[in-house]
Order: C-alpha cells, then structure tokens, then sequence
C-alpha cells in the first residue's frame, strides 16, 4: 500500500506499532453513514482500541469510534461504536484468514485516511503481539538512534 502525501489522515493508531510487530499492512475501504463521514471530516475518530475480524465471510471493523456529528439530530445519526463493514477483494480476505488461522496473528487497524478521490480507507497491519523484552528492545534503539543523530548534529557545531 502506498500513501501519498495527498491523503489525509483522521485517526491514527500508533500504540499498535508499540504493541505490536507489522508484518503486513493492506488498504480496505469502509462502508460508513453520512454522518459518519461528516464527523470523519472533522478529524474526529479514535481506533485505538479497534480490531478486525472476520464474520460471515466479511471483514469486519469492531470497536471503532466515531462520535456523532453535531449538527445532525439524534434522529439521523449513527451509533458511534457500531461495527463497520470492511472492503477487500475476495482473494486478500482469503489469504488474511488463513494467516490468521494458521500464524495467530490479529488485524489491527493502525490509520485511517481519506484517499485522493476523497473516500474514507482503513490501513490494517498483519500483527504479532510484542513481549515485554521486545518493547525495551525497541526503546533502548530509538534512544540509541536519537542520541547518534544529536551527537551528529553537535559535531559540527564544534
């Protein structure tokens, strides 16, 4: 999957990239209400306690939260932790399915987005749960990295 610089992110999950090991990620596209996409548009989303799963044959985004838009009356909006249905070829759904069956490994959305052509994608990661160990793992590199580029930066000051 490739984003642009165009696209426009509402939500983004980045705890999942802490939790989590990506091994894959893929783009789908999301069924939603027109007052979901009106709060969308605002900027206003959370998936950080979101998940994908299959269900019927159909992948399916579950605990997403979208909160109702304001200026529509109750009447006419939607339920903001309603699941949402995902849209992915047949094949892809087929292959996620099987890796999740066989490797153990979860859907975890980590963005969602709006696409050039101003349709609302969801970017979902292939995730393997990260221990403990791995976590501090991955910290003590960031600091390393962190502190190479600032004794870089300071060299030539000297």
């Amino acid at each position: 999957m490739a984003l642009r610089p165009t696209d426009k992110f509402v939500a983004q999950n980045r705890k999942a990239r802490h939790d989590y090991f990506i091994d894959e990620s893929l783009e789908a596209g999301i069924i939603l209400e027109g007052t979901e996409v009106k709060s969308l548009r605002q900027g206003h989303a959370s998936i950080q306690e979101a998940y994908a799963r299959e269900q019927d044959g159909e992948l399916w985004l579950i605990n997403a939260f979208v909160p109702e838009y304001q200026m529509a009356g109750p009447r006419f909006n939607h339920e903001p932790r309603r699941p949402r249905k995902l849209l992915v070829h047949r094949k892809e759904l087929n292959k996620l399915m099987g890796r999740v069956k066989r490797e153990g490994v979860t859907l975890v959305p980590l963005s969602i987005y709006f696409s050039q052509r101003g349709r609302a994608k969801v970017e979902i990661g292939l995730a393997r749960g990260k221990r403990k160990e791995d976590k501090r793992e991955a910290e003590k590199t960031r600091d390393w990295q962190r502190d190479k580029a600032r004794l870089m930066r300071n060299k030539g000051r000297e």
